[in-house]
């Protein structure tokens, strides 16, 4: 019986195809336990290094002096995650490491100034996923019907396809982020504690789960006019969070073994899907209105599509990628939640003239009551070589935000392409992207744009 090859997350393919798009890597870092290799454990490592210019929003400043641009260097993740086929029906699943990592920020606890660690070293590593898994049908056991429970710390968070993201193969250089509402709030890096479901039923995917998110404590600002209150995070003990995403899946059927979703495989499938997703805890948010606090569901839904496509007969012709999405957060009233990616700017006490609302740096508008359309195309250039040493993918990204706490709609794109040198398990990424700059909740924004070049290799 030849040995199943697996791939992380992804279909079980042939040994021509791999969903990383790479002919020669097979099945990696993989020990069979028995000799049909069926009972197995696999190790992923991987490692993407950033090198970014950014420019600053008004009023940053970096290592104590003002600026309106700076480059920086950082570790955005350093990976690793093991996981093992106990049995046909049982396996166990860890994952660690480190993100945000830069020569500034993202150090050891308890560390500041260049004292004894500096603010950028030894920084936290901690767990991403741990969590058991138990099949209660096996794919073929009851026709067209399959059904695993697990529980632990997990990565089940349903909503939709890019919630669930493998970091290991995106399009663009990183997700919008906003596709992870709770990112580091409610849930630890986009996880939560719980149990889950998952399974198909012909080519009908479903994910379902059940958690306990992680306590948050952020205390309302008081209001007296209750159309200016804000909500904020502060679910006290926390109740319970469902979420749970459904897909049909028209073309190839995609592996559901781990729940990284893919994001572009170059060709190496043909997929058209269309899902639907959601999440909710009750009394996730706080508003305080003349003193009187108020708790507010956290309510999210999304829809979307997934394409790839690949144009011709042989594996190094063309294939298009694509992605589509709507996203609806109620968060509570004017809920706004800015972000920045390894940001390493602080304010500049000495600034005159309009702040970004958002803060310094790189921070902007990312999550917020209201709406949010997403869309991303790329495509994989051709080659006549049998193993080219460069494929090319050139892609675009466009988000569009309407939230609550503007009176205006923000704008923004990303540019770029992929520099496949080993499929995914070894490119580079180059991308421009801007971001709106809020200086008043009235007024059209203005926009700063950000250059980024990725290293990317796992095994």
């Amino acid at each position: 019986m030849k040995k199943i090859l697996i791939i992380i997350g992804f279909a079980l393919i042939n040994n021509s195809l791999y969903s990383q798009g790479s002919p020669d890597y097979g099945s990696g870092l993989k020990i069979n336990l028995n000799q049909q290799g069926d009972k197995y454990v696999r190790f992923i490592l991987w490692d993407q290094f950033w090198v970014r210019n950014t420019d600053m929003n008004p009023g940053s400043m970096v290592g104590g002096e003002a600026t309106d641009n700076s480059w920086s260097l950082g570790n955005r993740r350093l990976r690793a995650l093991a996981y093992a086929q106990i049995s046909k029906r049982y396996m166990i699943l860890a994952h660690f490491g480190i993100n945000n990592q830069t020569f500034i920020n993202g150090g050891g606890s308890g560390t500041s100034g260049t004292g004894a660690y500096g603010n950028g070293k030894k920084p936290q590593m901690f767990f991403h996923d741990a969590w058991n898994e138990y099949a209660v049908v096996l794919p073929g056991e009851a026709g067209k019907f399959s059904l695993s429970l697990g529980a632990g710390l997990h990565y089940y968070m349903g909503l939709s396809r890019m919630t669930m993201g493998s970091t290991l193969n995106f399009l663009t250089v990183d997700s919008p982020i906003f596709t992870w509402p709770l990112i580091d709030n409610s849930d630890q890096f986009a996880r939560q504690l719980g149990m889950f479901a998952k399974g198909k039923y012909g080519k009908l995917e479903y994910r379902f789960s059940l958690n306990k998110p992680f306590a948050t404590d952020l205390v309302p600002a008081n209001v007296t006019d209750p159309a200016n209150a804000v909500a904020v995070d502060n679910n006290g003990n926390p109740n319970f969070s469902k979420a749970g995403y459904i897909e049909y899946q028209f073309l190839d059927e995609e592996s559901n073994l781990l729940p990284f979703k893919v994001g572009s495989y170059l060709g190496t499938k043909k997929v058209f899907n269309v899902g639907a997703g959601f999440y909710h805890q009750k009394d996730g948010t706080r508003t305080s209105v003349n003193s009187n606090i108020e708790k507010h569901d956290i309510t999210l839904v999304a829809v979307d599509a997934f394409a790839d496509i690949p144009l011709g007969n042989a594996k190094n012709k063309m294939a298009v990628s694509a992605y589509a999405g709507y996203y609806n957060y109620q968060f509570g009233p004017n809920y706004i939640r800015n972000i920045g990616i390894m940001n390493i700017a602080s304010s500049d006490p000495n600034f005159v003239g309009n702040r970004a609302i958002a803060g310094p740096g790189n921070l902007q508008p990312t999550i917020g009551t209201g709406n949010i359309i997403y869309a991303q195309a790329g495509l994989l250039l051709p080659s006549q070589a049998e193993k080219p040493k460069i494929r090319i993918q050139p892609f675009a990204a466009y988000t569009h935000k309407s939230f609550e706490a503007f009176d205006k709609s923000s704008s923004q794109f990303d540019v770029g392409a992929n520099w496949f040198i080993d499929g995914h398990h070894a490119k580079i990424t180059t991308q421009y992207s801007t971001r709106p700059i809020y200086t008043s909740a009235t007024e059209r924004p203005s926009s700063k744009g950000e250059f980024i070049i990725q290293f990317q290799i796992y095994l």
